[in-house]
């Protein structure tokens, strides 16, 4: 048998309850289970049962839950929900084109002995502190020292001109 307990003005993790709503009943116990309209802090309404209410099963409309999945899986807030910052394409591609051998650029990076520094290796985090923010869309990842590593103190953003200026000398074809 489920007691009635008065339930409508009190706050349950985000949920406020605002009215009782008709019994709800279990047709084979005949048992009786009472649900409330609840107001979420972020706003939505809900309909939730008092007993889910009362042993924390239910503490918000739902925005709880997708915030706390959210915060587990995300590590720093520039890739997921199917899309991708660009610094965050950036070092993915940087690291492609020096370790994986089936990458069209592997023989003009990792090939000819350019690395990625361990620190943004291992770290996005790291690689953004550093770095920071592309200044445009147009910028992108440039070596200084054209035969160096990927690493701070080597690399900068820059635009194509600024590339165009920084390139290492070609090979003079023997003919």
């Amino acid at each position: 048998m489920a007691f009635k307990i008065e339930m409508v003005g009190g706050t349950f993790g985000r949920l406020t309850v605002e009215a009782e709503l008709p019994p709800y009943y279990i047709p084979k116990s005949g048992r009786k289970l009472f649900k409330y309209r609840c107001l979420c802090s972020c706003g939505k309404r809900k309909d939730v049962f008092g007993d889910h209410l009362r042993s924390g099963a239910t503490v918000s409309c739902g925005c709880f839950k997708s915030e706390t999945t959210i915060k587990t899986f995300t590590k720093h807030g520039h890739s997921g929900a199917g899309r991708v910052s660009l610094e965050y394409t950036t070092r993915l591609a940087m690291i492609a084109r020096c370790e994986n051998p089936k990458d069209k650029f592997f023989s003009i990076y990792g090939g000819r002995g350019i690395k990625v520094c361990d620190r943004w290796r291992a770290s996005f985090p790291a690689f953004l502190d550093d770095m920071g923010r592309k200044p445009s869309p147009e910028h992108s990842i440039d070596r200084i020292d054209v035969d160096g590593n990927y690493e701070p103190g080597n690399c900068r953003w820059a635009t194509r001109s600024e590339q165009q200026n920084n390139k290492r000398p070609r090979k003079k074809k023997s003919g």
